[in-house]
């Protein structure tokens, strides 16, 4: 039988790994390969919880954007109903105000109306006075004639006014 160097590197290959059995190497490597798995296996459910609170925040933040929307729509919804009271107080207000003005602009053109109704008979009545008297005084000449022109004058400016 010839011995060659495979012979040789097979010999030292079962050599070294008796005395690596021997000094534990197996069991070490077997320990470093289960702590491992261990570490691995710790990971794996720490990031399988971390997940599933992130999923639990995933939800509650969508449950708040919703309630979000829902709120914003119902400030919306109330913003629109306030303005159209609002635009409907506006208009009520305003025809309101016309009516009180166009109030106001009758009274004050029936007050205006009657003054100048009130001018003219004051007017009328003072021409109509001084014509009598002119005619009276033409008609009735002497001191007793002007004392009773005088005495109707003013008996008919008192009826009159």
């Amino acid at each position: 039988m010839q011995f060659d160097a495979t012979f040789f590197a097979l010999v030292a290959l079962i050599i070294f790994l008796a005395i690596a059995a021997y000094a534990g190497a197996f069991k070490k490597m077997g320990a470093g390969l289960d702590s491992r798995a261990d570490r691995i296996r710790k990971e794996l459910d720490h990031a399988t919880q971390l997940r599933k609170d992130a999923e639990a925040l995933l939800a509650e933040y969508k449950q708040k954007r919703l309630d979000a929307e829902k709120e914003a729509a119902s400030i919306i919804s109330a913003a629109k109903a306030d303005a159209e009271e609002y635009a409907a107080e506006t208009r009520r207000k305003l025809t309101e105000s016309l009516e009180r003005r166009s109030k106001q602009a009758e009274q004050k053109i029936a007050q205006a109306e009657a003054a100048a109704i009130k001018d003219v008979r004051n007017v009328a009545t003072d021409l109509a006075i001084a014509a009598s008297h002119h005619l009276a005084a033409e008609a009735a000449k002497g001191s007793k004639g002007a004392e009773l022109i005088s005495d109707s004058i003013a008996a008919v400016k008192n009826r009159l006014n």
